[in-house]
């Protein structure tokens, strides 16, 4: 741990807080964050830190240290929800009608840029460099990719994120090595009956029947064909089937999600959901096609990179500040990252009934407590420094 990171942090927590609240007046959906990254690019500047843009939106910046040294990558994630605040007397409330920041990514990006001014403030004395991703389009697993095909792993030797997170008290972290998120997908599966008149059965093949029966069955490829011992989830989110009340659907279309923290546990569900598909269709004489897309990449904290995250905080926050929290089935782009360096990803709490910051992340009312604010950056900070001149 180093103390000026710390007195920095703590002599511009009332700036760090402004600046969140700037950033969660003023939400931006994923690939239009234009004016944060534009923000981001001013501040940069004024920082005298080297940076780039990448397309469409995001920032890639780089503090290199006064030592020769290796690189770590630091994340922040900025990108806002399509759901409507319901904080009304907040007096930083979203200015746009059905945009948010309702997962704290408000609280990420302004984290990881005092964390930048923290470092600078010890530059001479960091051995290697810290890499800066300011990530666009979280939200829609898409952001992680396209900052990697622009460069920003190029060279990393290590990459660390947060995520605040409102189910665990402020001030907490949670950084256990292992499964952390789970890999999410997406689904799709289309059923094609023969429709006809809701009095003549006999000529038809029930689309809604063959939806029905997949729905009521799919559900043991998870309680029957997979060891209890790897978790999965697998929900049936919309079903879209029928025209008319007395009209035999010809029809079906069911979306839905899997949830998975293992590359096998995947693939078999994948392949299950095509099995299933096309059997219940041939038990009807109907057909299925089935599409499946593959979301975010599990997030597995790297044993070595966690245990580091766990020393720092204790260090840096006290012994007790380190919480045991079960892995969420969540999903979170930065298991990409993880595919490309060692590193781990880790929670700050900000939950705290008092201040009415309990609420669940894409919740309406969700806001974070700001005590928490200082925590996440000086954490991103110190693990840098920790990392680099370990």
């Amino acid at each position: 741990m180093d103390e000026a990171i710390k007195a920095y942090i703590r002599e511009h927590e009332e700036e760090l807080i402004a600046t969140r609240r700037k950033l969660h007046s003023e939400p931006e959906l994923s690939w239009e964050e234009e004016n944060t990254t534009v923000f981001l690019c001013e501040q940069l500047e004024q920082l005298g830190i080297p940076y780039r843009r990448t397309k469409p939106t995001g920032v890639i910046a780089e503090i290199k240290g006064g030592k020769p040294g290796k690189t770590v990558a630091l994340r922040g994630d900025m990108d806002a929800l399509t759901v409507q605040e319901m904080n009304q007397d907040l007096a930083y409330k979203s200015k746009f009608n059905g945009k948010m920041h309702a997962c704290g990514h408000d609280a990420h990006t302004s984290m990881l840029l005092f964390a930048a001014k923290a470092l600078l403030q010890v530059k001479d004395e960091i051995a290697g460099s810290v890499r800066l991703l300011f990530q666009p389009a979280e939200e829609v697993a898409q952001g992680a990719k396209e900052m990697m095909k622009q460069g920003a792993m190029d060279g990393v030797d290590n990459v660390f994120g947060i995520h605040i997170w409102s189910q665990t008290p402020t001030k907490k972290i949670v950084c256990n090595p292992g499964p952390a998120f789970a890999a999410a997908d997406i689904f799709k599966v289309e059923f094609t009956g023969r429709g006809g008149h809701g009095a003549i059965p006999q000529d038809t093949i029930d689309a809604a029947v063959v939806a029905s029966s997949f729905v009521m069955n799919v559900q043991t490829v998870v309680s029957r064909t997979i060891d209890p011992l790897h978790p999965a989830v697998l929900t049936i989110g919309k079903m879209d089937v029928g025209t008319r009340f007395n009209v035999i659907a010809e029809n079906a279309v069911i979306e839905g999600t899997v949830r998975t923290f293992d590359s096998e546990t995947r693939d078999h569900i994948e392949r299950e959901l095509e099995h299933y598909a096309n059997t219940v269709a041939s038990l009807y004489g109907a057909t299925a096609k089935v599409t499946y897309n593959r979301g975010t990449d599990p997030v597995i904290n790297g044993e070595d990179s966690a245990l580091l995250v766990q020393k720092v905080a204790k260090e840096a926050f006290g012994e007790d500040v380190v919480h045991d929290q079960k892995p969420t089935m969540g999903g979170e782009d930065f298991g990409f990252f993880l595919d490309q360096a060692p590193g781990s990803f880790a929670l700050v709490g900000c939950g705290n009934a008092e201040k009415d910051t309990q609420w669940a992340h894409h919740h309406g009312r969700f806001n974070i407590d700001e005590d928490a604010l200082k925590t996440g950056a000086e954490l991103y900070a110190q693990y840098a420094w920790a990392y680099l001149n370990q």
